[in-house]
């Protein structure tokens, strides 16, 4: 009978995780498995020599936080469901065979709660305090080839409270290890968006940022093939693109789409966009899924999508996985978005951080529209510990990755800039507003800039010009407001 339970503990463990395994390809592997880990400050732990046979070993994602014994002496306190915190360490040894050298290789973390400094073969490369930012480092100029080298990763997530729910601790979401030849597509560099959207036809607006890491000029092809299900063509464009030597350049492609499958929550359609740079000794190729539909919110109308008025009845959602804590196992964060739509919710609101990346990729399969959160506050602190520490150095770098990162997604209707933010009547907070718009707007035009804004007091009309800084207005509590707001 324990042998019965074990065996269905293992099964469940690699169905979690079977969906990053799926994506792997040569250009980007998951680099979840065989990790050591100790819940330990020791800074000799970024050398390659330390001798870590000791710690347990491991595979990611992984919460410390949950696995602790709950007290009520814990810092977290009860936001944080009194469990503990502290400082962690993650090593892992890994060796590259001789023919990788001389492409850029780099790590993606998709998520670490918090505070994260990354060592490549003791090299520190940086330290990145938001917890739910996805964030890459460059490993090229530290690799050896053919013999082991190790990445360490601190974590310290000791500074509490720093948070108003359950954050968890550790490399929470995946890992992955990028390779790519010296003229490439950048992170991130594929950004889609659809117009003159209808029944008969659409124009799909592709633009790539490319990069030549080279010491010479490079003439290149930029290649891009659509697709529907069933791996379908419906369409493709072919560019020659002249690159500088050591520079990087956007490239604009629209591709007219006939008779397109629309995406909405009863109809989820997705297309792939398979795009490629050639040149002549290398390519580099870059899979994105994406779909094919109008989004606009008017006063007089709401929010129409292809054209029709759609009521948002949506709810909010944390991170967490209950008992799994913050770890974003895949299975885990697929069947949150289902047991929302189950419920009968058709939108949710990601309070209040960027979600996972397998959350928000199965909101596109099933049809769950999304408001993409980046902020619980701003400057003014809620805990003492929490982002306002990091806002004026990280805010614009942190809302322009959740854009970069999530902006293919066509599940995603707005981009929400702050929730309840503390210093809403100060002058400050206009500008602050207007800040994080226009970084919004740099990226990604195309959706509704938001918040959720509220009061404690008779107050709301002062409310007016930080109102004015957003696309749609947000109203926590304060919903019986509007009509009046209508009128005015």
């Amino acid at each position: 009978f324990l042998k019965i339970i074990l065996a269905l503990i293992f099964l469940n463990l690699n169905y979690l995780s079977a969906n990053a395994q799926e994506q792997s390809t040569s250009r980007k592997q998951l680099f979840d498995y065989d990790w050591s880990f100790s819940l330990t400050n020791d800074s000799l732990a970024k050398r390659n020599d330390f001798n870590d046979k000791n710690w347990r070993k491991l595979d990611l994602p992984h919460d410390w936080s949950i696995e602790g014994k709950i007290d009520p002496k814990n810092p977290m306190g009860n936001d944080g469901g009194y469990f503990p915190a502290g400082i962690g360490w993650y090593r892992k040894t890994f060796n590259l065979p001789a023919n990788l050298s001389g492409k850029q290789i780099s790590i993606y973390f998709e998520g670490v709660y918090m505070n994260a400094e990354v060592f490549i073969n003791g090299k520190s490369l940086g330290i990145y305090p938001y917890g739910y930012t996805s964030f890459t480092y460059d490993l090229t100029p530290y690799l050896k080839y053919g013999v082991a080298n190790v990445i360490a990763v601190k974590v310290d997530n000791s500074k509490q409270k720093n948070s108003r729910w359950y954050s968890g601790s550790g490399i929470y979401r995946h890992v992955w290890l990028i390779t790519k030849p010296n003229v490439n597509i950048a992170n991130w560099g594929v950004g889609i968006t659809t117009e003159n959207v209808s029944a008969k036809q659409a124009d799909v607006r592709i633009v790539t940022t490319l990069k030549n890491e080279t010491n010479k000029a490079k003439r290149v092809v930029l290649k891009t093939m659509l697709s529907a299900t069933g791996n379908k063509s419906v369409g493709n464009a072919n560019t020659t693109v002249v690159l500088d030597a050591n520079t990087e350049k956007s490239v604009t492609q629209t591709i007219k789409v006939a008779n397109p499958s629309l995406w909405e929550p009863n109809h989820p359609s997705l297309y792939k966009a398979n795009v490629k740079v050639l040149d002549d000794k290398s390519v580099d190729e870059v899979n994105t899924t994406f779909g094919i539909r109008s989004i606009k919110f008017t006063a007089t109308k709401g929010f129409e999508l292809n054209g029709k008025t759609v009521k948002i009845n949506g709810g909010n959602v944390h991170h967490d996985n209950g008992s799994l804590g913050a770890a974003a196992f895949d299975r885990a964060e697929i069947r949150k978005a289902e047991l929302l739509k189950k419920a009968g919710f058709n939108a949710v609101r990601t309070s209040h951080n960027p979600p996972s990346e397998a959350f928000l990729n199965a909101c596109d399969s099933i049809g769950l529209l999304v408001v993409d959160e980046s902020f619980d506050g701003w400057r003014s602190e809620k805990n003492k510990f929490d982002y306002a520490m990091y806002f004026d150095k990280w805010a614009k770098k942190d809302v322009q990755a959740m854009v970069k990162r999530d902006r293919n997604h066509p599940s995603i209707i707005m981009w929400s800039i702050g929730n309840e933010i503390i210093e809403r009547k100060e002058k400050r907070a206009v500008e602050t507003a207007k800040m994080l718009a226009d970084a919004v707007k740099e990226i990604d035009a195309t959706r509704a800039v938001t918040s959720a804004m509220t009061t404690w007091d008779k107050d709301w009309n002062i409310f007016d010009p930080l109102m004015a800084e957003h696309d749609v207005a947000g109203y926590n509590y304060q919903l019986h407001r509007a009509k009046e707001d209508h009128a005015r």
